[in-house]
């Protein structure tokens, strides 16, 4: 009989320990983050956030929303974004709350946030940056994370924005070419066929710097520099109309998107080089020091990983 209940203590014991194993488990496996992201840092110490990074052989390339590029720089470390926890995004939901009780006594002269900052380019061009250190040959100016020098030559004046200047409440008026009809082309067009507005106004500051009538040495022609067999496939019979020569380029930037699948570095060097430069190379950025230059440029000023469709930033989607 003793024998008996020694086996039915050992059995008990042993189904308790078994819940509890199971138990630890649940809960440990409760407890594990997910995955939502990763912070690339490279080598000069700049950092930004990424939904997916993948490995093609020696190259690395990231993806955030639709858009895909190839990271060309230094890449320090890769570490991923985890998933913020249900108490601690329910904590941090409500530190705004307790913030509010302990400062109900604010002081009215400290500002809420920094003032908007433009920066008008000797072109007739400007745009909005979020911090500017001047010096003497230039100014360092940081927008969406990224931090860039601007030559003294190219800077005509910087401006503070007075915190309810009525342009600080304006949407997308982030950027501008200095003429309202071809801010609102740039607009039309990139809703159109679906690119970001931001990179076709990069793209024409840097072709032409806003001269409608600018013709290169190589013949390319208008605000958007289109070569003239690029401009009658295009259906472009007048290049040097800022219309015309708009809308043919952005048609041109929504086939280069769909050929290279949204990734914005390919797309800058083939509008640089040509789509076919691009594919002799494997579908990379040839090694040609103007188009790796040109990619480097409109690609830092873009921001390593673009800007994705929102209502702040007023990016179209990408039409299919």
């Amino acid at each position: 009989m003793c024998g008996q209940w020694k086996q039915i203590k050992y059995a008990v014991v042993l189904c308790l320990l078994s819940a509890l194993a199971i138990h630890a488990q649940d809960k440990t496996t409760n407890t594990e983050k997910k995955v939502v992201g990763y912070t690339v840092t490279l080598v000069d110490g700049y950092s930004f956030p990424v939904d997916e990074v993948t490995k093609q052989g020696d190259e690395t390339w990231v993806r955030k929303g639709n858009i895909q590029r190839q990271i060309q720089d230094p890449i320090k470390s890769i570490k991923p974004i985890y998933e913020q926890a249900k108490a601690e995004a329910a904590a941090d939901t409500a530190k705004p709350a307790a913030t509010a009780v302990s400062t109900a006594t604010p002081n009215p002269t400290k500002p809420t946030g920094p003032n908007p900052i433009w920066i008008y380019l000797v072109d007739g061009a400007k745009f909005r940056v979020d911090q500017v250190q001047e010096q003497a040959d230039g100014a360092w100016y940081s927008r969406h994370n990224v931090s860039i020098f601007l030559a003294k030559e190219r800077i005509s004046r910087i401006e503070y924005e007075a915190p309810e200047a009525p342009a600080a409440k304006t949407k997308n008026a982030d950027w501008t070419s200095g003429d309202v009809a071809i801010d609102q082309l740039i607009r039309t067009n990139a809703h159109r066929f679906g690119i970001d507005p931001y990179l076709v106004f990069l793209i024409i500051e840097k072709e032409s710097r806003f001269h409608a009538r600018a013709v290169s040495p190589k013949g390319a022609m208008g605000l958007m520099q289109l070569m003239p067999g690029t401009a009658r496939r295009l259906g472009v019979r007048k290049p040097f109309d800022a219309a015309e020569n708009i809308r043919g380029g952005t048609q041109y930037m929504k086939e280069l998107m769909e050929m290279f699948g949204g990734k914005v570095d390919l797309v800058l060097a083939s509008y640089n080089a040509g789509e076919g430069a691009v594919l002799k190379y494997g579908r990379n950025v040839p090694p040609y020091r103007e188009t790796r230059d040109y990619v480097k440029t409109i690609g830092k000023r873009y921001g390593l990983t673009g800007r994705q469709p929102s209502s702040e930033t007023d990016v179209p989607e990408r039409q299919r």
